[in-house]
């Protein structure tokens, strides 16, 4: 079930991360959730689906409502994310790495997120929806590197068009 719901998350955010920004929020509010259930208890897997649909609606909330706040949250989230995402195709995931890559992560992407709204919507929600998908199908190392960079360039291509066509319907 977690697989179905990571593939349409991911096909989501790598086509319309940046448009539906709500979408990208709760999304990083639901694999934060899953992810941090998954690690502090060995639970059922429904448990952890409950835990991130609980803190995904929360976060697509707080984006309907304090935009300013959720984009540096989920900013953060989908950055730390993100890099324990790459830190898993490489082995990279255990004890107190995950968390300081998870903080390093969180501040690059809030970061980017705060300087660079539409491209750093983009590339995080491209960078996200690939670890989703790269995760599902469980490719590890040199084929996981190589689909995790051609999934993150189509993304980005897709929603850079869309947000381009955006810019030339303004001026026009």
């Amino acid at each position: 079930m977690l697989g179905i719901i990571n593939i349409i998350l991911g096909l989501g955010l790598l086509i319309a991360g940046r448009r539906l920004f709500w979408l990208f929020v709760a999304a990083a509010g639901f694999i934060a959730g899953v992810q941090l259930t998954v690690r502090a208890w060995n639970g059922p897997e429904w448990m952890a689906i409950v835990v991130g649909l609980i803190v995904g609606a929360l976060f697509a909330i707080l984006a309907m409502f304090l935009k300013s706040v959720a984009i540096g949250v989920a900013g953060f989230i989908a950055g730390g994310a993100v890099l324990l995402g790459i830190a898993h195709l490489f082995g990279f995931d255990t004890g107190l790495m995950v968390w300081i890559l998870f903080i390093i992560g969180g501040i690059i992407g809030a970061i980017l997120v705060g300087a660079l709204f539409d491209w750093a919507i983009i590339t995080l929600s491209s960078l996200a929806g690939a670890a989703l998908l790269v995760q599902v199908f469980n490719l590890k190392a040199a084929m996981g590197g190589l689909a995790f960079l051609v999934i993150v360039i189509v993304g980005v291509a897709i929603q850079g068009e869309q947000l381009r066509r955006e810019q030339r319907t303004k001026h026009d």
